[in-house]
């Protein structure tokens, strides 16, 4: 065995991974709780800063803080209904994922947000879209919870993608977050 070759063999594929690797961050935005919510939106924002290119994947309980509060849809199967009369809808409605405390935890969070001049979640989604960052959303979530397109925010370059879309840009980062 020629360790010499199998070093140069592995600096070579060392040497691969990181030509292939782009200065991006591929987020995947499992959880649709305030606080980590906005631990997404500060880290994606942060990045763009640095100079990245930042993915954030919605899926499941994050899927339904996306929905626009003011749009409505029609055709809805009984479970989707049930979904949407159960589901926060859009960003001001999420609540904490600790002390909450029937609203009172996350009415507080909200309140010193404010008073301490810190963006709400409604205000870093703006900012996101203002920086690039990349929105994509589950379609198997949102068939799962019978969510529909027209009733998810405004948000400019949106798009509804299975996951191997997601994978394929994960592949391709520097670094992958699961939130």
């Amino acid at each position: 065995m020629d360790i010499q070759k199998t070093l140069t063999d592995l600096q070579s594929q060392m040497q691969q991974l990181r030509d292939s690797t782009q200065n991006k961050l591929s987020m995947v935005v499992f959880s649709g709780d305030l606080d980590r919510l906005l631990a997404s939106f500060i880290i994606a924002n942060g990045a763009v800063a640095m100079g990245m290119e930042v993915v954030m994947f919605f899926t499941f309980w994050a899927t339904p803080a996306l929905r626009d509060k003011k749009k409505k849809s029609k055709g809805k199967d009984l479970f989707g209904k049930m979904f949407g009369f159960m589901l926060p809808k859009g960003p001001s409605r999420v609540t904490l994922s600790k002390m909450h405390m029937c609203g009172m935890g996350t009415s507080m969070m909200k309140y010193l947000m404010k008073k301490k001049n810190i963006q709400s979640l409604d205000e870093m989604i703006s900012l996101s879209a203002e920086l690039g960052v990349k929105i994509y959303v589950c379609e198997l979530s949102m068939d799962i919870m019978g969510l529909k397109t027209e009733e998810m925010i405004d948000y400019p370059g949106i798009q509804f993608v299975g996951v191997a879309k997601f994978l394929e840009e994960a592949g391709s980062s520097k670094i992958q977050l699961f939130i």
